[in-house]
């Protein structure tokens, strides 16, 4: 095995409280841990911390409402341990420790979530995957990767380039702030995935830690036809269902050559259309960002159009083929300066811009939706005029995101400035509206922002009658429901959770 990664979870903004005196937001009746219970956690993990910093830091991820309620010296839910293992030995152990205990365990990685899926909402047991990192293995010929689940992206994606001349090709906005494990989780999406996939489509086999503590190892094939695809019972699940502590998947060639463009629409309904006809003959650009008036002008200046900016990376064959595509179907719109698309990569992955407006009072989030190409452009209206219909209302805005032969993420954003006693209300108010404009058009709850907490109250309804095979497969993998309770819209043995 390499060199563990370095990387460690980033707070999104200080806690505006002495360690000791942060209490918690949501409203979940905690699980006492008594002195056996942890001397058997620290007979079994190297590592178990109970200090008030670490309990703290480890009741939130970066859900936008929770950096909100930072500022009152609040976290969703404190911890009443960290359990820091070294190895799926020590993970299984841990589990096996809390499901025969009756004790709550939320697996945690970088924290870089947006829903609140790592919050441990009833205490018990936060389960820190980050000291688990580093590649196993690498096989070039085959185009593998081997790696544990706490490596942080940033490192991994250097070290196979540097070492291997390979990618990933995952690129998400928080890659210096999560891991492989978080990504598997949450069903991830990168910025390139037009052209590499989402993390579920880059996955070959898992390592999975049950309930009970019991290890399985799932997938292995290129393809396969031995039931159904267990890597996809796992990845998604949110930690509901296992802890994944390590991946097999798949790599590509380090890109050869790069190219870009920027266009510019009179409608958002046409570029949504470009972007269809680009994906409808086969070309895969690995960026197709398509942004509304309202978000173009305020981060590129570009007045009434809709911008869509497009890059590509790879063989160059393959590359300028498929740039040839996207000149013949925007052919039609204005051709902007290419700088746009590096004005974008050079900031892509700031997120300062969050913990400003939350100090000026402003309450900020995004909402990524998922929907065949024949609705995008309802959903888009509806869903941007129910957010700017919600009383405090400033701005409600989109983005297309990712590309797909069948549709399309729409990735919208709200800001609102509410009284102090009145942001938990917008904030809810806002959510319902958006999502309940998205179901009722025929989207997709998430594309790749999950569910956690946030999410919950909307998954029955989103899945419909499958959302009862859900809670079977839960309660057979773990009867006992002490695996992140209260995530997903699942039963919670351990009481009811209210927020806000």
């Amino acid at each position: 095995m390499t060199d563990p990664a370095t990387g460690t979870p980033f707070p999104p903004i200080a806690i505006e409280a002495e360690p000791a005196a942060v209490t918690s937001r949501v409203r979940a009746a905690p699980v006492d841990l008594d002195d056996s219970f942890v001397a058997r956690l620290r007979s079994t993990c190297g590592e178990v911390l109970d200090g008030d910093a670490e309990l703290a830091e480890a009741g939130r991820d970066w859900w936008p409402l929770a950096i909100v309620w930072a500022l009152d010296g609040q976290v969703p839910h404190r911890p009443g341990v960290i359990a820091r293992p070294r190895t799926t030995e020590e993970v299984a152990g841990v589990l096996a420790a809390c499901h025969e205990a009756r004790v709550p365990v939320t697996a945690a990685g970088g924290r870089s979530g947006v829903c609140g899926a790592s919050v441990p909402l009833h205490g018990g047991v936060t389960l820190d995957l980050t000291a688990m990192d580093g590649i196993v293995s690498v096989d070039s010929e085959s185009l593998l990767l081997d790696v544990r689940a706490g490596t942080f992206g940033t490192w991994l994606e250097s070290t196979l380039r540097a070492e291997h001349g390979l990618t990933l090709g995952h690129w998400p906005q928080s890659i210096d702030l999560s891991t492989v494990g978080g990504w598997l989780a949450c069903r991830g999406a990168g910025q390139l995935s037009t052209r590499y996939g989402k993390i579920e489509d880059m996955v070959v086999g898992l390592d999975v830690v049950l309930a009970d503590g019991r290890t399985v190892h799932t997938g292995g094939a290129p393809r396969a036809a031995v039931g159904p695809d267990l890597n996809q019972l796992f990845v998604g699940s949110e930690g509901t269902l296992g802890v994944i502590t390590g991946a097999r998947l798949r790599l590509h060639p380090a890109p050869a050559v790069e190219r870009r463009a920027a266009f510019g629409f009179e409608s958002f309904a046409a570029g949504l259309d470009a972007c269809r006809r680009i994906l409808r003959r086969g070309a895969t650009p690995a960026v197709l960002r398509l942004y509304d008036s309202t978000e173009a002008d305020g981060n590129f200046k570009t007045g009434a159009r809709h911008l869509l900016l497009v890059l590509d990376e790879g063989d160059e064959r393959i590359v300028d083929a498929a740039m040839s595509v996207v000149d013949d179907e925007c052919a039609g719109a204005e051709r902007l300066d290419d700088a746009l698309v590096e004005r974008w990569t050079g900031h892509r992955n700031d997120v300062s811009a969050l913990e400003k407006a939350v100090r000026h009072g402003y309450v900020v989030d995004t909402m990524e939706i998922a929907a065949p190409w024949a609705r995008c452009p309802a959903i888009y209206e509806r869903t941007v005029a129910a957010i700017q219909g919600v009383e405090g209302a400033l701005i409600a805005s989109a983005h297309l995101s990712h590309s797909y032969p069948d549709g399309a993420c729409l990735y919208f954003t709200f800001a609102g400035q509410p009284p102090a006693d009145g942001r938990d209300d917008f904030y809810v108010a806002a959510w319902n509206a958006g999502t309940r404009a998205v179901l009722a058009e025929g989207g997709a709850l998430s594309h790749h922002h999950g569910v956690g907490l946030n999410r919950a109250r909307f998954v029955r309804e989103a899945l419909g009658e499958a959302f009862d095979v859900l809670v079977s497969l839960k309660a057979a993998l773990d009867p006992h429901g002490v695996l992140n309770p209260g995530k997903l819209g699942l039963p919670d043995p351990f009481g009811e959770v209210a927020w806000p």
